[in-house]
């Protein structure tokens, strides 16, 4: 409790922690659902990946961190054995899914908003995390449906949460673990790396081309790491620093739109999980790289269109 209790610890941090561990609680309830779901291939698989992840989630700050790396390496091994499964599905049926909407209508969507809208309003006017914003828009759009439909009660909320888990499987990982590799990438030097080979292609002093280099760098980079944010480091030290900033160019503009050209590669990429692969799992499309295919060209309308801004801005 000394965490909650410290001066030293800010209101945001303490709040951000109770979301992390109801998340990881989430997740465990996921695991022994499925721990007792006789209906599920790979019940003990799918409990141990689910435990284990919400253990560290929810615990990981006060857990050693020798075993929130056995925990992690338990995690993963069900995962790498494909032995993470769903069971038994307490979806709703079409039928029950228009007689909700016939009687609901289009204030289905308020809930949906409310979460980006709490996250905008913890962002703009508090120095609360947007993080927490978006978990307490999460609570608003709970009471919201339970007003809604008298349907609605907690164990809903929880069999929903365990199912949308198990369409994802451990996909759902995919985003975090991408973003610590950008953190290791970092510390291992490959943005010097990169840097040492950019400098036989972009000539010394050359803004533009150096610019070039760092948007195509980034949305490529993005593409292979799935996380914007992660490439953004690499790139930055690599490229964006050395080949573009040190030359003057606006850190304000070039730091802004070099993200943005990452997200575009974020759009062209199966490695986004949580963008592209995410929505084929839970809307059971047939072509699995469907969202993908439907992005590539905005994508690439979009890059040129930054590059442009950012050499015409710098």
């Amino acid at each position: 409790m000394s965490f909650f209790t410290s001066a030293d610890v800010t209101l945001s941090s303490k709040l951000l922690e109770i979301i992390y561990i109801i998340i990881g609680l989430i997740a465990i309830n996921a695991g022994v659902k499925n721990a007792r779901d006789a209906e599920n291939p790979s019940r003990i698989g799918t409990a141990v990946f689910w435990c284990s992840l919400g253990i560290v989630i929810a615990f990981g700050r006060w857990i050693p961190n020798i075993i929130n790396g056995i925990l992690i390496f338990v995690m993963c091994t069900p995962a790498i054995f494909n032995k993470v499964k769903a069971g038994k599905s307490d979806a709703p049926t079409k039928e029950q899914t228009v007689e909700k909407f016939n009687s609901i209508g289009m204030k289905i969507f308020i809930p949906a908003l409310s979460i980006g809208v709490f996250s905008l309003l913890f962002a703009l006017f508090t120095d609360i995390s947007a993080l927490v914003g978006t978990g307490f828009g999460v609570i608003v759009a709970m009471i919201l449906l339970m007003f809604f439909s008298k349907d609605n009660k907690p164990k809903v909320f929880l069999n929903d949460s365990e199912r949308f888990l198990s369409i994802v499987g451990p996909t759902c990982m995919l985003p975090s673990l991408l973003a610590v590799l950008g953190s290791v990438f970092t510390q291992a030097g490959v943005g010097d790396v990169i840097a040492n080979l950019v400098g036989y292609i972009v000539p010394q002093g050359n803004v533009n081309v150096g610019i070039v280099v760092y948007a195509i760098g980034m949305m490529l980079f993005t593409m292979i790491m799935g996380n914007a944010f992660a490439a953004i480091t690499v790139m930055t030290v690599g490229v964006g620093g050395p080949f573009v900033l040190a030359y003057g160019a606006n850190p304000v503009i070039i730091g802004m739109l070099a993200l943005t050209c990452g997200y575009c590669g974020t759009l062209c990429t199966p490695m986004a999980a949580n963008f592209n692969i995410v929505p084929v799992a839970i809307l059971d499309m047939k072509d699995k790289f469907g969202v993908i295919k439907q992005q590539i060209v905005p994508a690439l309308i979009l890059i040129t269109f930054q590059i442009i801004y950012m050499i015409m801005f710098k």
